[in-house]
């Protein structure tokens, strides 16, 4: 008679209440319990790229942050709507078109792919819209001439509309800055403000420059203005989470927030989110388990417009040399990305290497033996266990088998990690101890050796599988199979058969004890970045 697996969870979980998830806000400098505007529902709005140079790795940490948030809000019942804009026009853009020989257009439209295909690449494929600004001219004109209206904006000279930071009395209150010690551009856009920190809301056509029609003439929107009409349309005056990178406090963010927030009189959003920023780094951190690099200062924990300028100072960008993400992807697995970015706290600044990411790699093949070996003793594909994708506990008893116990542990903590402020960084963390379980279950109950695979044990194992499955869902990690990270597509039919040939071989040379020939067999692999695993029944093989 088969065995079913056994539950890791309490009956009493079932009862859970709502979960209490908090949320640190970059507005009120503290974490917040998260309390949506509709119960039951988030909006997320996430600024994304200015589309005028290929991604690189700076662009892609807030989508798989926001992706994470997505799927982890959606675990725990609510109905998320996510939405990441493409700013399609701007001065960037017209700059880099000019210099290139090409329409603004079309290189939108290149650019645009490349950041989709990144996208493709990380699995993020939870993102409900892809406004572009160019596609919501009208709704920016209108959201302009509400502020012309309400007093709060202007026309001037040249075409130009600009936003009365005077006339908002709460200017300053997300970044902190003092409305008094702001400087803006100078020249003969100086001339035509009434304050020197007044921005752009319309700007006057220039010649040879993308245009469109509006009361106040032929021009194109501030690169501000757009975020806030867009966001508008698409989650409403007031939505639960702004994010995008702490390099956007300020002037972006704190521009969208005047600009809202007085043509609507209520607040734009109730939590912002600002991610840290990617930092060049040569030195490596070890990832995972209890080891992991503690999480460094936070933006907004003391001065939030010092906590800025100090990581945009160290900010990797395209102008100071950042390779296209695409790159990136040609040394090391999306997979591995994925877990060296969220192997720190969100908030704090990322340290990037290429020797930091190798780390990454390293640890994921923790992971990835894990599944071969839990191949080997049950005759399943780890990445077949079904998924568990709500939050509300199964039927069950408490586990009386102190493997489960342990299981249930790392589980509970996992989502309590989580539910503090997405606290990827600690969650990561639970994934290797639990993978540290499991295997310490198939070393005590000598599952790979033959006549020892009990049908308890095996369920034992099963259960636990299950609830790594589904936590590793979560942070989307192991979904498929995928190559050695270090070396994506390399393990194909040929390399496999090579390497079946050259492991074959090594065995012949041990069994008749020629132990130089099989040591030269090891070195030389190890040389060549491919590790030998030898275990009961014969011998693994990774490149990494």
């Amino acid at each position: 008679m088969a065995t079913s697996a056994p539950s890791v969870e309490s009956k009493s979980a079932c009862a859970l209440p709502t979960p209490s998830i908090r949320v640190y806000s970059t507005l009120s400098r503290s974490k917040e319990p998260l309390e949506p505007v509709t119960p039951g529902k988030v909006g997320i709005y996430l600024c994304g790229p200015t589309v005028y140079k290929p991604s690189h790795i700076g662009h892609l940490v807030g989508p798989v942050i926001f992706d994470v948030v997505k799927r982890f809000l959606t675990y725990s019942g609510y109905q998320v709507t996510w939405v990441v804009n493409i700013t399609d026009i701007d001065d960037k853009l017209i700059q880099e078109a000019a210099k290139r020989g090409i329409e603004v257009g079309q290189l939108a439209s290149e650019m645009t792919a490349d950041y989709m295909s990144n996208l493709a690449a990380l699995g993020i494929d939870t993102i409900d819209h892809f406004p572009r600004a160019t596609d919501n001219i009208p709704e920016i004109i209108a959201f302009i001439q509400a502020l012309i209206d309400k007093g709060f904006a202007y026309a001037a000279a040249g075409g130009d509309v600009y936003f009365d930071v005077a006339k908002d009395t709460e200017y300053g209150k997300l970044s902190g800055r003092d409305v008094a010690a702001l400087q803006g551009e100078g020249g003969d856009m100086a001339s035509r403000k009434h304050n020197v920190a007044d921005f752009a809301l319309w700007k006057g056509a220039k010649p040879g420059e993308p245009a469109w029609e509006s009361p106040w003439g032929a021009g194109r929107p501030g690169w501000h203005i757009e975020c806030s009409a867009m966001s508008l349309r698409l989650l409403g005056e007031t939505f639960d989470i702004h994010g995008g990178g702490l390099d956007l406090m300020f002037p972006h963010h704190e521009n969208e927030v005047a600009q809202s927030e007085c043509c609507h009189g209520r607040p734009q959003a109730k939590y912002w989110m600002h991610n840290g920023l990617m930092q060049a780094a040569d030195e490596v951190g070890k990832l995972g388990g209890r080891n992991t690099r503690a999480t460094d200062a936070v933006p907004g924990a003391a001065d939030a417009a010092s906590e800025q300028a100090a990581q945009e100072a160290g900010k990797m960008g395209k102008s100071k040399g950042a390779s296209p993400f695409r790159d990136l992807l040609k040394s090391f697995s999306p997979e591995t990305i994925r877990l060296f970015v969220l192997s720190s706290h969100y908030r704090s600044p990322i340290y990037f290497s290429e020797a930091r990411i190798g780390e990454a790699a390293k640890s994921l093949e923790k992971f990835y033996s894990f599944f071969q070996r839990f191949e080997r003793v049950t005759g399943k594909s780890f990445y077949q266990v079904p998924v568990r994708n709500k939050r509300t506990a199964a039927e069950g008893e408490a586990p009386t088998d102190e493997t489960l116990k342990r299981v249930a542990e790392h589980r509970q903590r996992f989502l309590e990690t989580m539910d503090d402020d997405f606290n990827t960084q600690a969650a990561m963390a639970e994934l290797f101890e639990l993978v540290r379980v499991l295997n310490r279950l198939v070393d005590e109950r000598r599952l790979e050796e033959p006549g020892t695979k009990d049908a308890a044990s095996l369920a034992t194992l099963e259960a636990g599988v299950a609830v790594l499955r589904e936590l590793a869902a979560l942070v989307n990690l192991f979904q498929r199979p995928v190559a050695s990270p270090a070396a994506a597509g390399a393990n194909d039919e040929l390399v496999a058969g090579l390497m079946s040939l050259v492991i074959e071989l090594r065995a012949d040379a041990r069994a008749t004890k020629n132990f130089a020939v099989a040591d030269k067999i090891r070195k030389q692999l190890a040389e060549l970045k491919i590790t030998l695993a030898d275990r009961l029944g014969g011998t693994d093989w990774t490149i990494g």
